[in-house]
């Protein structure tokens, strides 16, 4: 049996990823501070006696070590970040501490308490606004356009330095926006709240034209599993990501015709919804591909699975 500790474990991702790993038999350690992780998300694995809790945060050290120290672990999964690109600007700090400093504890940690093992989640936002669109792992490195996605890149950094350093094997997984069940922040989640609250009227951040590409969060898991099975390398890059692209406008059509409402949609000159927000996000997963990984579903059947989980749990739109 492996002990994995996973941070960020009631979030979307993260709790999805323990309950997975609890079914496949697996000890688990969760931490998590509750700043945007839900206890609900929680409730099948709190009754799994596999399953270990611990309410912290990764910029406390000594909350850290305690949930290390609570048993052998074998393997780190980090997905604990700030993940509001939109807002990064008003609070510049927050990605510095939440994504960086926390990787650089969690990373110093191990090391301490002697685990060599880490899967961390980034993010297709450090391509920035690349040249070589699908974008692969080893295309040229272009400006950071967001806070999230530098630091984001800075705990890439960190955690191959420590590979390099301390003898740690690495798994990075560079996704692209995740979609599923257990989602609670993105343009599906606003869309949807704002329609329920007025049908007839639907604003739009941007001019619609924006091409991005997204993944279903079981995919996502299947991907991370298998790469961490199949490969071996001191430091292992993967861009996670469906082959496909959509529209903006086109998802707000697949949206309002699952929700059977036809709103005016009022939408923005500018080619970006914000500083940061990239035009065009279209991934190369060639390799991820390369070793077995095939996705489930398609981006429409995503979004439809998305919207309709939502819909029946209503209790995630409140705000």
């Amino acid at each position: 049996m492996t002990c994995f500790l996973l941070t960020g474990a009631a979030g979307f991702i993260g709790s999805t990823l323990t309950d997975r790993l609890l079914a496949d038999g697996h000890q688990v350690i969760g931490i998590d501070n509750f700043s945007t992780g839900r206890q609900e998300f929680l409730t099948n694995a709190l009754k799994n006696p596999a399953f270990t809790f611990v309410e912290g945060d990764l910029l406390n050290r000594d909350q850290l070590l305690k949930a290390m120290q609570l048993m052998p672990v074998d393997f780190v999964y980090h997905l604990a970040a700030n993940a509001d690109v939109r807002c990064g600007t008003e609070n510049p700090r927050k990605d510095l501490e939440q994504n960086t400093i926390a990787t650089f504890n969690v990373l110093d940690t191990m090391r301490e308490v002697g685990v060599k093992n880490i899967a961390f989640s980034s993010t297709g936002s450090i391509y920035g606004e690349p040249d070589v669109v699908p974008t692969p792992e080893n295309a040229p490195f272009p400006i950071q356009t967001s806070l999230y996605g530098a630091s984001k890149l800075a705990g890439e950094g960190l955690i191959q330095a420590f590979a390099e350093g301390f003898g740690f094997s690495t798994w990075i997984f560079r996704f692209v926006s995740v979609l599923g069940e257990r989602y609670t922040h993105g343009h599906i989640y606003d869309f949807c709240r704002r329609l329920q609250s007025n049908p007839t009227r639907l604003e739009v951040l941007g001019d619609g034209n924006q091409t991005k590409s997204y993944m279903y969060v079981q995919d996502c898991i299947d991907a991370m599993l298998l790469a961490t099975a199949k490969t071996s390398n001191p430091v292992n890059i993967f861009n996670l990501g469906v082959d496909g692209t959509i529209q903006v406008r086109d998802s707000i059509s697949v949206i309002i015709n699952r929700m059977g409402v036809k709103p005016e949609l009022v939408y923005g000159e500018s080619t970006r919804g914000w500083i940061g927000d990239s035009p065009l996000i279209h991934l190369n997963c060639d390799k991820i591909r390369e070793i077995g990984w095939v996705p489930r579903l398609t981006i429409p059947q995503g979004i439809i699975r998305t919207l309709d989980w939502l819909l029946n749990n209503q209790w995630v739109l409140k705000p």
